[in-house]
């Protein structure tokens, strides 16, 4: 009851929310494995034995992931790399537990004086340490993340605490959950140098994940940003010319601002220990796709192997004609349970 009551606690934040760059910390919405990404970048509602699935939904933590362990990683573009690791674990008193690190890389950049004379080099990183715990009660699992966001160039950091707060719906005896999450609640603790504080990237999720009876397929439906209807950029330079010769720009449609909440999962399962994974989001497919060119923008594609006690996930997700981004997840349970199967 403990967590449900944080739970509630957390939803008058979700009138806060910022979207299109107007947030900080945007690193922790990047999906946290190669799982969550294959299923359109995130989900509120499916279970697996990896423990990076909590940074999804803290609700996630599950008996699967007792005494897991997993690494996962991701190159996007030039030499933008993230690292994500988790461990979960059991408490007979206080709950299941899960803990994690995610670290995005941006590279080395020069930095120039006013002539533009080269003066030295600087790196940019920002990185989030997690703490989850969650509670299972009849039908429900509660969940709620506590997490530390830092923010760092050229030696100037921003700081920030943040906290995800989900419950989780399963029937005992069906394949299927429901999963409500509030994502980054939080507060900018420290700001950029002559900076401003921002708020933090907030997302109200609903999914729902479910495998109709004798079929091997399982699908996955997530809705986000649900605490702010129009989500829906359009470029204010964008226009075209009409038979008249009129100037006509673009306007806002209903249907596709409803479809930039939604994302969609489809999973085939093929045996215990393998599965192909295809995602689409189509609020990332607007915002990311250049005008008349293809590319993709929105689709992932990923796979799982399980083999001995190592489940291997990977995620190809393309982001546009430009690039491109793999995602590897290696997880492992550790316990003498998961050996003797």
């Amino acid at each position: 009851m403990k967590h449900l009551s944080a739970f509630l606690l957390l939803l008058p934040f979700a009138a806060q929310a910022q979207l299109g760059g107007r947030s900080a910390f945007p690193f922790l919405e990047l999906p946290p494995s190669a799982q969550v990404a294959a299923l359109g970048g995130m989900t509120a509602s499916t279970r697996s034995s990896d423990p990076t699935q909590f940074f999804a939904n803290p609700a996630l933590l599950s008996a699967d992931m007792d005494h897991a362990a997993a690494v996962s990683y991701v190159s996007y573009v030039t030499d933008i790399k993230q690292s994500t690791a988790a461990y979960a674990f059991n408490t007979e008193k206080h709950g299941r537990f899960g803990l994690g690190l995610t670290y995005l890389n941006y590279g080395s950049f020069d930095s120039y004086d006013a002539a533009g004379n080269v003066l030295s080099t600087f790196s940019v990183n920002e990185y989030a340490l997690a703490a989850a715990d969650s509670y299972t009660k009849g039908k429900f699992t509660f969940g709620l993340t506590g997490k530390l966001a830092v923010s760092g160039i050229a030696g100037n950091r921003a700081v920030g605490l943040a906290a995800d707060a989900g419950v989780l719906y399963k029937p005992s005896e069906q394949d299927f959950t429901v999963g409500l999450v509030v994502k980054n609640a939080g507060y900018m603790l420290k700001p950029y140098t002559a900076a401003a504080r921002e708020p933090l990237p907030l997302d109200v999720q609903l999914g729902t994940t479910i495998k109709p009876e004798h079929m091997p397929l399982r699908f996955t439906f997530t809705a986000h940003h649900l605490q702010q209807w129009d989500i829906q950029y359009l470029d204010p330079n964008a226009s075209t010319t009409n038979a008249n010769g009129d100037t006509v720009r673009a306007k806002k449609n209903f249907g596709d601002n409803l479809a930039r909440h939604l994302t969609l999962g489809a999973e085939l399962l093929l045996g215990k220990g393998l599965s192909l994974r295809m995602g689409y989001n189509h609020l990332q497919a607007r915002e990311l796709r250049l005008d008349n060119v293809g590319g993709g923008a929105g689709f992932s594609f990923g796979a799982m192997l399980k083999i001995s006690q190592f489940q291997l996930d990977y995620t190809y997700a393309t982001l546009q004609a430009a690039g491109s981004s793999n995602y590897f997840t290696l997880s492992r349970r550790f316990d003498s349970s998961s050996k003797k199967k």
